[in-house]
């Protein structure tokens, strides 16, 4: 799944960035890595591009902008604003995703979503411990150089104009979420939902508070395996991972608020409500931490419907039915991975040979056929299919919800585009009205028409795009933007159905294949059969 993440930074040397993307640097110190002479190491692989720079690189071109509108001299000022795009690690297996497509659409969406600032946009091919997830760079001097339309998540008319500088408010990394959503579906990469939470939140700081504590526990341990002593604890935990196992062992049981507070209460956690959430105070700090903090399965509104299925669950105890484990559901994101138990489709061995296979490729092809035949089987057994027809109507009922899905995101993309396409129509409308309002006070109309002619041209464009579609009353590009959200993460779902019936019609669709050819193969040994009678 891609995500995104936003670091703001006050270093005036704009070149460090730049340096930072290009030579390998300690993952925990963010220093440089030093080769036996003492020069930078360069990055073995990677991409990088500089956007509205000119001629000249980006930390010269950033630095003649601050000095043209007099920016950025102050030493609390925001320098730079540095947006990481980082893709799902299988994208590049199973989605074709390489470094030179991942640069193509991180340039693609910083010039869409980032006009008017000098932009580096750097592709690196490995993350983190090498999780293999190519992941996108892009670095923003804070300052704009150029006047740009409008965009939803923008307030203040500071936004749009030249010598102003960039704000990455809630609204803004909101759109930025949603439009990063929406790239990776159009582009048929993996996605989650990313407007709605996480259910275990883990902040930059405790990521890297975890990373340091193992790496230094790892240090530990070693010490005692070399003294032959076995270390108690292998795995770091922060002091919020404590926490929400905490918390789960008590919703585990609990039916009720008052439960769930005496059973965090033996452990020396407090819970509190305030203003309809949530905040949890362990004994060793003086500062609560909330619900928020730690993920959605720890808010009100989650604790309260696990309240609820245990209380069903004690009912139905009472009842002697069977026990049902309790706590919060661990649902994770529904990810299409390769089963590897399902069936493989049947090699033609006659074929193969007739192309020149050996042998040896007959003995493992006879080995192959016998394993897939015995998944097919069972993959019958499994599913409850006693006849090749019921195989058949259930492919057909995959492939009809496969198609059923693709045109419901049909519909969804077309509405997104249709909303997106009507607030830009929206911004220019109102950055030429003013055009417009002139025409009509001018004491030489035509000379005026012909100095603004762009502007009026956009204008009467913006109007008959309104008027072809009956709006008499324009709305606000604030709900169209939260109705293109709700639309994105009803697609994120959607897709998601979507991938699960593909996968499933092709799984069936190689069950079809081998058991037609295992009939094939069973009327051919009867023929056999009877010839030698």
């Amino acid at each position: 799944m891609a995500t995104i993440k936003h670091i703001s930074s006050k270093n005036a040397d704009y070149g460090a960035a730049e340096a930072y993307l290009t030579f390998e640097h300690d993952e925990f110190t963010m220093k440089p890595t030093l080769d036996e002479a003492g020069r930078l190491i360069p990055r073995q692989d990677y991409r990088l591009d500089t956007l509205n720079c000119g001629e000249e690189d980006f930390a010269l071109s950033c630095i003649r902008a601050n000095l043209r509108y007099g920016k950025n001299s102050k030493r609390e000022d925001i320098k730079s604003h540095h947006y990481i795009i980082s893709f799902d690690p299988r994208d590049a297996a199973d989605n074709g995703l390489t470094v030179d497509r991942a640069q193509a659409l991180g340039l693609a969406y910083c010039k869409e979503h980032f006009p008017g600032h000098q932009a580096l946009v750097c592709t690196h091919p490995d993350g983190h411990s090498h999780s293999g997830n190519i992941h996108v760079h892009i670095v923003i001097n804070s300052l704009r150089i150029a006047e740009v339309e409008r965009k939803p998540y923008m307030d203040r008319a500071s936004d749009t104009r030249a010598g102003d500088k960039h704000r990455c408010t809630a609204a803004a990394m909101r759109y930025f979420r949603s439009e990063v959503m929406e790239m990776c579906h159009r582009e048929g990469l993996y996605q989650i939902d990313l407007l709605n939470g996480s259910r275990n939140k883990v902040t930059e700081r405790e990521y890297w508070a975890k990373r340091k504590g193992q790496v230094k526990l790892d240090k530990e341990n070693a010490a005692l395996l070399a003294e032959g002593i076995v270390p108690r604890q292998t795995k770091f935990e922060t002091d919020k991972d404590r926490l929400r196992q905490t918390i789960r062992q008590a919703l585990a049981t609990a039916a009720s608020f008052e439960e769930f507070s005496a059973l965090l209460l033996r452990d020396g956690v407090t819970v509190k409500k305030s203003r309809g959430r949530l905040s949890y105070l362990t004994p060793d700090r003086t500062k609560p931490i909330t619900a928020r903090k730690l993920g959605t399965d720890f808010d009100k509104a989650a604790v309260l419907a696990v309240f609820q299925q245990n209380a069903v669950r004690a009912v139905q105890r009472a009842e002697y039915h069977p026990q049902i484990s309790g706590g919060i559901r661990q649902e994770k994101t529904t990810q299409i991975t390769p089963n590897p138990d399902s069936p493989q489709r049947l090699v033609d061995i006659q074929k193969k040979l007739s192309e020149g296979k050996g042998k040896g490729y007959e003995r493992w092809a006879k080995t192959f056929n016998l394993k897939q035949m015995a998944k097919t089987m069972n993959f019958l057994s499994e599913h409850g299919f006693a006849s090749p027809e019921e195989v058949d109507a259930a492919l057909e009922a995959a492939i009809s919800g496969q198609h059923a899905a693709g045109e419901k995101l049909k519909e969804l993309e077309s509405r997104i585009t249709a909303n997106k396409e009507l607030m830009r129509q929206i911004t220019i409308y109102r950055k030429t009205k003013p055009a417009h309002d002139g025409l009509k006070t001018a004491k030489k109309p035509e000379r005026y028409r012909e100095a603004f002619h762009a502007d009026l041209t956009l204008y009467e464009a913006a109007v008959r795009y309104f008027r072809e579609r009956g709006l008499k009353k324009l709305p606000a590009t604030s709900r169209l933007q939260a109705e293109n959200e709700a639309l994105i993460s009803e697609k994120n779902g959607l897709y998601t159905e979507y991938r699960e019936q593909k996968a499933r019609a092709a799984e069936l669709q190689k069950v079809k294949s081998n058991l037609a050819a295992m009939l094939r193969q069973e009327r051919t040994k009867e023929v056999r059969r009877d010839w030698e009678r």
